[in-house]
């Protein structure tokens, strides 16, 4: 699974795919039918700026499969934010909640933006011009976006408000909405609580105490910072963290709660006097028991998989290896926990979001956080049965099971 060369986001997505696919025996016209998008529309999006100029940006909405139902995924505003990414995000998503077992299919959206250069009122008309471009595809039961990278609750809102202001009131059209408009309680530490909880179980698999655990975390935002605060719970020790700054270590472990209180305040993680600054290249390769990616793709590649010391990698970013720093991971026996399972978090309490609205019945948090850590235990369970069974890398595991069960869809519903 070497590449000869440099690789698009969505053609390292499909080696894996492509990988499953063929342990599946799935014919060539079956494979081409689920590696390619079902639908992609690509859109401007102008914005009248706050001096009063016009700013035009690009948007796009990619449906990658609804075999299982429909549509799912999150809305990224990022200045990479191109049609590939967006592609190779959106086919992550179909087997994300293949593997989850939840009644979606896989889509993503993204407008290339750096969301720190607009002010509030900039990207509240962004979102709502966006949203009318491509709302023609969405609908509670047809497309349901939810937030991503530099997107939040507020986004959502918006979101939201416009599309119902075309379709009436329709709060099952996007889910990470503010709890006061109808989000779920729990939505946002869902991710990291995932994670945590996946790192506990698998250390423990892999005879590991999670108890002391040194834990290094790239990646400070929503999903990292809710991943240290939980980790905290089942005795590890977070060592190392950053942010797009820079990190801060501390091999006796970090006050977590005083570092998101500095974070606040000055905008980032270095600075921080309970520890040492680092660089993110370094923060990567310190010394630990798990590493856990936790911002954007690609971190972890041939350059540096070889320098990294750690017994585990959890993947809690989307797609953060390249396929070749996983071959090197796998043949230096360091075990990865791929990102389709790690970060299923989101889209699990998404799903209980999307239920409660079409429902108009709130639950309470300790019923969506014990239904959430059902559903990652069933995934992890059905992953690390399959991985040891065949053979295979845990990763492997999640794509052949997430591959089998759309597939699977396909054929039912008579599409081959």
């Amino acid at each position: 699974m070497v590449a000869t060369r440099k690789l698009t986001p969505f053609e390292e997505v499909n080696l894996f795919f492509d990988q499953a696919a063929e342990s599946l025996g799935l014919s060539d016209g079956h494979r081409e039918m689920l590696r390619r998008p079902w639908r992609e529309l690509h859109v401007q999006v102008p914005v009248r700026m706050d001096d009063g100029h016009i700013e035009v940006f690009t948007g796009y909405r990619v449906q990658h499969n609804g075999a299982r139902g429909p549509y799912k995924g999150g809305i990224r505003y990022h200045p990479e934010a191109d049609v590939d990414e967006v592609r190779a995000l959106a086919s992550l998503m179909t087997w994300k909640t293949a593997l989850m077992n939840l009644p979606f299919g896989g889509a993503k959206g993204g407008v290339q933006v750096d969301p720190g250069e607009l002010s509030v009122a900039e990207l509240n008309r962004l979102t709502r011009r966006y949203t009318l471009n491509i709302e023609h595809l969405l609908a509670p039961n047809r497309d349901i976006p939810a937030p991503d990278l530099g997107t939040n609750a507020q986004t959502m809102a918006w979101m939201m408000d416009a599309y119902g202001q075309l379709h009436g009131h329709s709060p099952a059209c996007v889910t990470g909405k503010p709890v006061e408009i109808g989000g779920s309680l729990g939505r946002d530490s869902a991710t990291g609580r995932g994670v945590a909880y996946l790192i506990n179980q698998t250390a423990r698999d892999m005879n590991m105490n999670p108890d002391g655990a040194r834990i290094v975390i790239q990646g400070f935002g929503n999903v990292g910072s809710w991943t240290a605060r939980l980790l905290q719970e089942y005795g590890c020790q977070v060592i190392g963290v950053s942010g797009v700054r820079g990190g801060v270590y501390n091999s006796k472990g970090l006050d977590i709660p005083a570092l998101l209180e500095h974070q606040r305040e000055s905008g980032a993680v270095p600075g921080f006097a309970g520890g040492e600054d680092i660089t993110n290249e370094e923060l990567l390769e310190l010394e630990c028991e798990v590493l856990v990616p936790a911002a954007i793709g690609n971190v972890l590649t041939a350059a540096n998989a070889p320098k990294l010391r750690t017994k585990l990698v959890v993947e809690a970013a989307n797609h953060p290896a390249t396929p070749e720093a996983d071959d090197i991971l796998a043949e230096r026996g360091i075990q990865v926990m791929p990102d389709i399972l790690v970060n299923a978090g989101g889209v699990i309490v998404s799903y209980f979001e999307w239920t409660q609205n079409l429902q108009e019945f709130r639950w309470e948090e300790s019923r969506v956080n014990e239904e959430l850590l059902k559903i990652m235990d069933r995934g992890y369970q059905d992953v690390r049965e399959m991985a040891a069974s065949q053979s295979i890398t845990h990763r492997q595991a999640a794509f052949r099971i997430g591959v089998e069960r759309v597939a699977r869809a396909v054929e039912l519903r008579g599409f081959v």
